[in-house]
Order: C-alpha cells, then sequence, then structure tokens
C-alpha cells in the first residue's frame, strides 16, 4: 500500500465517520464506492472492510447519542432480534448473488425520502408527536429485519435503510431516528462484519475460480480507516445534537442523495 493510499484512507475514515456518526449511517455509503474507485479491489473486499468500520463509527456515534438522551433502548431491543438473523441471511445471500437489482429498488426508494425530506424543508413540517409514535414488536421487528437483510446484502450500516424506516413507518423525530439507528447497528455491524469477513476465502468469481480474497487484507485496509473513523463519529455525534436540526435534516438531504445516486449506478464505471 503506498502513502499516497494511506493518507487516503485516513481522511475517507474521518470523513465517512463523521457523516456516519452524525446521520446514523455508519458511513459505508461513503467508503464503498471510494474505496472500490482508490483501491481498484473487488467489491466484496470492500463490503467486509466497510462492515468493519461501521462498528467504530456506530460505538462512538452511540456514545454521544445516549449522552444525549435520544437513543430509544426500548426500541433497540424489538429490533434487534430480527436484525441479528437478518444481517447473517443477507451476508449469505450476497455471497451467491449480485445486488444490483435491490440496490436500485432501494436507490429508488431513497429518492422518495430526499423528496420527502426537501418537502419537510420547504414547509418546515414539524416533528412528529409522541402519540403518532408506533414503536410495538410487530413493526420494531419489520424495521429491524429489513434493515438487516439489506445492510447484509449490501454491505452497508443499515443506516440509509433505518432512519428513513424509523422516519416512515415508527414516526420518531429526525434525532431520534439517528441516534437508536446508530445504537442497533453497535450489535448488527459486528454480528455482519464478523459473518463477512470469515466467508471470503470460500467466495468464487462467475467462473467458479476462487476470487483470492482473504480477511487479513480486509482487516489491514480497516486499520487505516478506523482510528480517524472513531474520530469523526465522536466529532459527527456531537454535530447531530449541536446544529440546528433545519441543517442536520439538509445534511442528511444530501447524503441520501449521494446514496441513492451511487445505488442506481451513477457512479459506478461501465
Amino acid at each position: 500500500m503506498t502513502p499516497f493510499e494511506i493518507v487516503a484512507l485516513l481522511i475517507l475514515g474521518l470523513v465517512a465517520g463523521a457523516f456516519g456518526g452524525m446521520l446514523g449511517i455508519g458511513g459505508s455509503i461513503i467508503m464503498i464506492p471510494v474505496l472500490t474507485l482508490l483501491l481498484g479491489v473487488d467489491h466484496h473486499l470492500t463490503q467486509a472492510v466497510a462492515m468493519i468500520v461501521n462498528l467504530f463509527v456506530s460505538l462512538p456515534a452511540m456514545m454521544q447519542h445516549h449522552r444525549a438522551g435520544a437513543v430509544r433502548w426500548s426500541l433497540v431491543a424489538r429490533m434487534l432480534p430480527a436484525g441479528v438473523v437478518c444481517i447473517i441471511v443477507g451476508v449469505n445471500v450476497s455471497n451467491f448473488i449480485l445486488g444490483e437489482v435491490m440496490e436500485k429498488i432501494f436507490g429508488a426508494f431513497l429518492l422518495y425520502i430526499v423528496f420527502d425530506n426537501v418537502r419537510r424543508l420547504i414547509r418546515k413540517r414539524p416533528e412528529p408527536a409522541l402519540h403518532e409514535q408506533r414503536a410495538n414488536w410487530g413493526i420494531a421487528s419489520l424495521v429491524g429485519g429489513v434493515t438487516g437483510f439489506v445492510a447484509g446484502l449490501l454491505g452497508v450500516g443499515g443506516g440509509i435503510i433505518a432512519v428513513p424506516l424509523l422516519q416512515r413507518i415508527c414516526k420518531l423525530p429526525l434525532r431520534q431516528c439517528i441516534a437508536t439507528t446508530a445504537a442497533f447497528m453497535c450489535f448488527t455491524a459486528t454480528v455482519g462484519a464478523i459473518r463477512k469477513n470469515l466467508t471470503l476465502p470460500s467466495l468464487v468469481g462467475a467462473d467458479g475460480v476462487s476470487l483470492g480474497l482473504d480477511w487479513h487484507d480486509s482487516v489491514l485496509i480497516a486499520s487505516f480507516l478506523a482510528p480517524t473513523a472513531v474520530l469523526g463519529g465522536l466529532f459527527g455525534g456531537k454535530l447531530t445534537h449541536a446544529l440546528p436540526l433545519t441543517w442536520v435534516r439538509i445534511a442528511f438531504t444530501l447524503l441520501m442523495t449521494w446514496a441513492s445516486l451511487d445505488m442506481l449506478g451513477v457512479f459506478r464505471m461501465s
């Protein structure tokens, strides 16, 4: 690995950590396309790296959100059983199929979320009232399961799915969506990263030949991303509660726009 690549990884970890901590998205949606362009490695390896770093982003961010009293721990507990099971299923499925179709489906969904948040910015719609919020076992399990499956399938932290779902289905205020998702990802990211990295050596290409991937490679790359990702996660977690809600919503909307365009293949080279 060249000095330029090491410096680039340190900067990438800081940027992904800051956005991930502030918006509860783990940072994968930034890391995966940049790592692919920067290092030119297999997509499965970039997913494995990102899933490791997600833990280092979400843990310090969760601590900041917990101090601010924004984490809905009862909801996290209800989301986790389905989330843990489904992230393992998602990883297993991702090892056998390409996720392009699923990426495009969720890319279109995120465009809808972008539209909804732009509308909230323009109309200054208030946050949901307490009586509007829904967090029973069934709804929480649905959100946790869908988030876990997509996180495992695409190698993302899951926040790009969980935060919008908590907004639309559970009717939580945006800051609580972000904080609760960060806490949820501390557990699911650990399980997903272990499963994905352990399966790397068994992966083969379309021709049936081994891809030659090894978890040592993903750990090495993650070791350069993780230190600055922790700093970024701490800083981003503070920003969530220090910035005006309008600014947080603008940052969230911009990142969702990036995520949707990336999932729809706008930034991919043919």
